[in-house]
């Protein structure tokens, strides 16, 4: 796989976790494992849209009850706490059915002390990877890789500044969005995401 030759200086290392965020960042995610021989994990998270402007992220969550806020934006707009109580208990009823779907029993990996490549399908606005960013940092990993196969200059850019590196196959000009560099950029389904999951769970046990 093209990305992961990218990756090649964190193959073999007992170290490293590969961590996709589903449901596009999985299939991407499982490959880079794979070549790798990394473990898998999977972070779901939720971004805390607006209630009228949902991609304006005022924060995020994750298992375990973390959550992270975007407190500057939160002052500026005069976001009282009661609408991000209402918005985080609405995204977490899907965060809880996404992490049982895609887990089941399983308990999360511990990414304390570890190297995380952490994968998406790409990058577009960098709002779901900033705030994945966010939620991984409260594990305190010693390092944290953003890894996609494609993205926007200006995106990584301003990733640069969350992660302590930031690896992307191609960034084109003219970027319009993710789906334009995929031959097939098909919704990826539930089942996809826990199949891999479990697929690569089954060849990391000895």
């Amino acid at each position: 796989m093209l990305l992961a030759e990218k990756l090649s200086k964190y193959a073999n290392r007992e170290d490293v976790v590969v961590v996709g965020l589903p449901r596009g960042g999985v299939p991407v995610g499982y490959e880079v494992a794979t070549a790798l021989d990394a473990p898998l994990a999977i972070l779901v998270v939720r971004k805390l849209g607006l209630p009228n402007h949902a991609e304006l992220a005022m924060g995020a969550i994750a298992g375990n009850g973390i959550q992270v806020l975007n407190h500057e934006l939160i002052r500026w707009l005069n976001i009282p706490d009661s609408t991000i109580q209402a918005v985080a208990a609405q995204e977490s009823i899907e965060l809880r059915r996404r992490e049982k779907t895609y887990r089941g029993e399983a308990p999360p990996i511990d990414l304390a002390g570890k190297t995380v490549i952490l994968v998406d399908d790409g990058i577009a606005t960098a709002s779901t990877m900033r705030a994945a960013v966010a939620v991984l940092r409260l594990q305190r990993p010693a390092e944290i890789i953003i890894a996609v196969p494609t993205a926007p200059d200006s995106s990584l850019e301003d990733l640069k500044r969350e992660a302590d590196n930031v690896v992307a196959w191609m960034t084109p000009e003219g970027f319009v969005g993710v789906g334009q560099w995929y031959d097939d950029f098909s919704q990826v389904s539930d089942e996809t995401v826990r199949d891999l999951y479990q697929r690569r769970k089954r060849r990391e046990t000895p």
